[in-house]
């Protein structure tokens, strides 16, 4: 949970601006075009997102990842309170959501290059792949609980400010979680890396004690499968690019495509989907949460289900399939919805089926990159994918919005 919380918190996040939208848009409230929203709520997120990611990947790899997780998740509190304090009720307070936003998103992209490496670090690889995944997946565990947030506040408050009560979701459940990330150990390879051998094995046997206090055991590891670890020295982003390219070209190549399409198809549906309802199929803006719930489930469905088969099955056989299967079932959506076939509760039955797989695909992802490069570049290469992931994913909403 304390590691899974930056997958919640975003869900969190990007649901609620999702389900404020066509609020914010009135009159009662900011009075922005459906363009201006979509831009102020989910592009400008988007986009500190990226810069988070880059700056604090790299703070990520020298000062570990422990204290990462303190530091990002304040910087989202601090974002995430900004928001609701959008005092005024003119367009002229759009600008005081940029920057908000734009720190929460910073916040955000700073857990995600850390939490990932912490996850490859920790979890052993014969259960890394349904682990990642479900961590992964509980991106919809908080798009669930801020849509029931949701769907109270916006039913129950006036429009001029429900929607600012909407955005302390997030800094709530935030701060509760800083408190239980203190107890956190700090990544082992991560300490053996800057030569700290006396702290990680310090660490290792809190580990170890910790397991044998719930009942379970750890072998030995054999000798033909233990790995060497080396001091390294920080790698900056001249070097990084350095290995991406001319090191690990097809790796490069691999990690880019599967993180930029992800990122793209589900910026551009999640955040305009309550525009989607409102303006084509006539939906009240207050009962867009509603149709929102089972799109969430699918989501969460997918990962909890698919997860344990990439460790079974294989990470190729099931990226490819996933990929592959989402791909297909939107390309056919599409010609629906072209045709005029579809209607509210269709499109989002569509949806739900899509994003079953594409949720399952869009986890691993993040397990690929976190898994195909070295231990002292891991944490800025998964920034550096991140980053330039959301730089393509960012114009989704600003796009079809």
């Amino acid at each position: 949970m304390a590691l899974g919380v930056a997958w919640v918190l975003d869900g969190l996040e990007v649901t609620i601006a999702s389900n404020s939208e066509s609020l914010i848009s009135q009159k009662q409230a900011l009075h922005l075009s459906s363009s201006e929203v979509a831009f102020a709520v989910g592009t400008v997120y988007l986009l500190g997102e990226v810069f988070g990611a880059l700056f604090f990947g790299r703070l990520s790899d020298r000062w570990g990842r422990r204290n990462l997780f303190l530091i990002t998740l304040g910087v989202y509190l601090f974002g995430g309170v900004l928001t609701a304090l959008t005092f005024g009720h003119s367009a002229a307070w759009a600008h005081w959501i940029w920057v908000s936003r734009f720190i929460a998103g910073m916040g955000i992209g700073g857990e995600y290059a850390a939490i990932n490496s912490a996850i490859d670090e920790l979890i052993p690889a014969r259960y890394r792949g349904r682990v990642d995944i479900a961590v992964n997946g509980t991106y919809w565990a908080g798009a669930l609980i801020a849509t029931i947030f949701t769907l109270i506040v916006v039913n129950n408050l006036p429009v001029s400010y429900s929607w600012r009560v909407a955005f302390l979701a997030g800094p709530a459940l935030g701060f509760v979680i800083l408190f239980v990330r203190r107890n956190l150990p700090e990544s082992p390879r991560w300490l053996l890396m800057h030569g700290r051998e006396r702290e990680a094995e310090e660490n290792v046997r809190l580990i170890e004690e910790a397991t044998e206090r719930s009942g379970g055991t750890l072998g030995d590891v054999d000798e033909d499968r233990t790995i060497e670890i080396r001091p390294a020295s920080n790698i900056g982003f001249v070097a990084l690019a350095r290995t991406l390219f001319v090191a690990y070209p097809r790796r490069t190549v691999l990690g880019a495509s599967l993180m930029i399409t992800q990122s793209f198809l589900y910026n551009a549906i999640f955040f305009t989907y309550a525009l989607v309802l409102t303006k084509i199929y006539g939906v009240p803006a207050t009962h867009t949460a509603y149709y929102f719930i089972f799109f969430a489930l699918g989501n969460l469905v997918g990962p909890l289900t698919l997860g344990h088969l990439f460790d079974t099955v294989g990470r190729r056989r099931m990226i490819a399939g996933t990929y592959i299967v989402a791909g297909g079932l939107l390309a056919a959506s599409a010609v629906l919805f072209q045709a005029g076939a579809l209607d509210a509760v269709t499109q989002t039955a569509c949806w739900c089926v899509i994003f079953f797989f594409a949720s399952a695909g869009a986890s691993s992802a993040y397990l690929t990159v976190s898994e195909i490069f070295p231990v002292e570049v891991r944490a800025k290469a998964i920034a550096v994918f991140f980053a330039i992931a959301q730089c393509f994913g960012a114009f989704g909403p600003w796009l079809y919005g």
